[in-house]
């Protein structure tokens, strides 16, 4: 279950709800097969016929717990939301698709857990900082589908390596003072949360935009 729950998702097997649950039902498979191999390995008249099946059952079992107690925990660290940009007062906005930023709720939750977040300032003209912003955002795997030097804006899609979920991102560049100012918006097409992932993407960003 836990091998297939990500691929299934992205090949268009099943649904991104089916693999979720898959995912989660492989951790409860994974304590059953720890408990039932902590039993085999504790009794003589088992270890006499040989330990290598029910240790092999055990880490396997132990893998299939850990991966969705790792998610379930991080799920656990972050606020239930999926909508992260560098301008709360005013995101950019998705060129291809009307998407409205849900709003104060979101902004709210998102300046308590992730106050790092911040608009990014270069000391380059527009045009400059246009082309290092694009530069970056293909540097960084994604794929731009929609670009607008005149407006300074760019619209890219990630994929989650997992279970190839489709993540849009907005970007928006303005002339700041002598230099440029960076504003992004990343946001997950599915999920109430995004487990933290936006916020580590925008992060990541910034670092090659500096």
């Amino acid at each position: 279950m836990l091998a297939l729950s990500g691929p299934g998702v992205r090949f268009e097997l099943f649904g991104y709800r089916t693999g979720l649950t898959m995912f989660r039902w492989s951790a409860y498979a994974g304590i059953a097969a720890v408990v039932l191999s902590a039993i085999c390995l504790l009794r003589p008249n088992v270890r006499a016929r040989g330990v290598m099946l029910p240790v092999i059952a055990l880490l396997v079992g132990a893998l299939a717990w850990f991966a969705p107690f790792q998610l379930q925990r991080q799920a656990s660290g972050v606020p239930p939301i999926n909508d992260i940009t560098t301008d709360t007062a005013n995101p950019p906005a998705y060129m291809t698709a009307s998407v409205g930023y849900p709003g104060e709720p979101f902004a709210k939750q998102q300046r308590a857990a992730y106050p790092d977040i911040q608009p990014i300032v270069l000391a380059l003209s527009p045009k400059e900082a246009f082309d290092r912003a694009v530069r970056a955002a293909e540097s960084m795997g994604w794929e731009v589908v929609g670009r607008d030097a005149k407006a300074g804006t760019i619209e890219a899609v990630d994929t989650t390596k997992w279970f190839g979920f489709k993540d849009d991102i907005a970007i928006r560049v303005r002339a700041e003072g002598a230099g440029s100012r960076i504003d992004i918006r990343s946001k997950s097409r599915v999920g109430r949360s995004d487990l933290g992932t936006n916020a580590r993407r925008i992060r990541a960003y910034a670092e090659r935009l500096n």
